[in-house]
């Protein structure tokens, strides 16, 4: 448990540096989202480049992988809905809070921290995770919430989906990195360095600019947050254990990585969409604050659990 504690803490020390740097006003609003559109659109979609390049898509793509992973994700998903019915909230808001509850941030945090953890043959793995929340996911959220309201929205559903699949930087950088290896091409060793270099950047820049971002979030409606942290730190991983080892049992190092990804803290993206569409933003920013904090914790326990259980090493 100390020894994972550890290899996680450089991680975490990278957020409070952020969040330091933002909450004494060193960091202003506008550097922290110059830095998170230089992460977004530049460093982490290098980082995928260079790792779809480096795999073949026939070998990385495993249908019952994603589909072991997408059913415990839309168990927890239903549950959280559920609950926000019973609570009287409506549609658009349940969505949120399901959203909250199931999709966690693979991209910016897990990426970097599981290929260093547990190592690079994490990353496909993450990727048809990360494919499966911003197509099926992401693509649901926009659905449920714009489908909720007036009839003069929907028109621009259709429209807005599209427009957010092909404009992500990361879906684009996997696209076009599995191109480049279905192509058979050699990178060349200039290219080869430059993606290397500006994807070096993704791992400090993209913990930097999380740990920024939560001086900015607000930990109104704590109860409500403690709840949704609840269903991502623990009801979701224990949701894709349970599916992933004993329902449809899995290679152990893939049932490993998905469990480790689950245990993630919810997905930052998320705010953005609540905000867009004015849906309970509050509610979204102090969920990912509380449960990035108790992550320091539960992340670490988790992959103890797995090292310990022999699924890596």
């Amino acid at each position: 448990m100390i020894e994972i504690f550890l290899q996680t803490v450089p991680f975490f020390l990278l957020i409070g540096v952020g969040y330091v740097a933002a909450a004494t006003g060193f960091f202003s609003d506008a550097a922290t989202a110059a830095l998170t559109r230089f992460v977004f659109y530049f460093a982490l979609s290098a980082m995928l480049f260079r790792f779809a390049a480096s795999l073949s898509f026939a070998e990385v793509i495993d249908p019952r992988f994603m589909l072991v992973y997408f059913a415990a994700t839309v168990a927890v998903y239903v549950a959280t809905t559920l609950v926000a019915f019973a609570r009287g909230l409506p549609i658009a808001e349940g969505a949120v809070e399901a959203q909250c509850a199931a999709i966690g941030n693979i991209g910016f945090l897990g990426i970097p921290m599981l290929a260093l953890i547990m190592g690079q043959a994490a990353v496909g793995y993450v990727m048809m995770m990360l494919a499966v929340d911003l197509l099926i996911f992401g693509t649901l959220i926009v659905v449920l919430i714009t489908g909720s309201r007036s009839a003069a929205d929907g028109p621009g559903v259709v429209a807005t989906v599209a427009k957010g699949i092909v404009t992500n930087p990361m879906l684009v950088a996997i696209f076009l990195g599995f191109s480049w290896s279905a192509a058979g091409w050699q990178m060349p060793q200039p290219m080869e360095d430059f993606v290397t270099y500006l994807g070096g950047a993704a791992t400090p820049g993209a913990l930097f600019a999380i740990g920024a971002s939560l001086a900015a979030k607000s930990a109104e409606r704590i109860v409500v947050a403690g709840w949704l942290s609840f269903g991502k730190l623990v009801l979701h991983p224990g949701a894709i254990a349970l599916a992933a080892l004993v329902i449809w049992p899995l290679e152990p190092y893939a049932a490993a990585v998905m469990i480790a990804s689950a245990a993630l803290p919810t997905a930052g993206n998320i705010y953005m969409i609540a905000a867009h569409y004015d849906v309970a933003p509050q509610r979204v920013s102090a969920t990912i604050l509380v449960s990035t904090v108790a992550s320091i914790v539960t992340v670490s326990l988790v992959l103890a659990w797995l090292a310990q259980s022999g699924m890596f090493q």
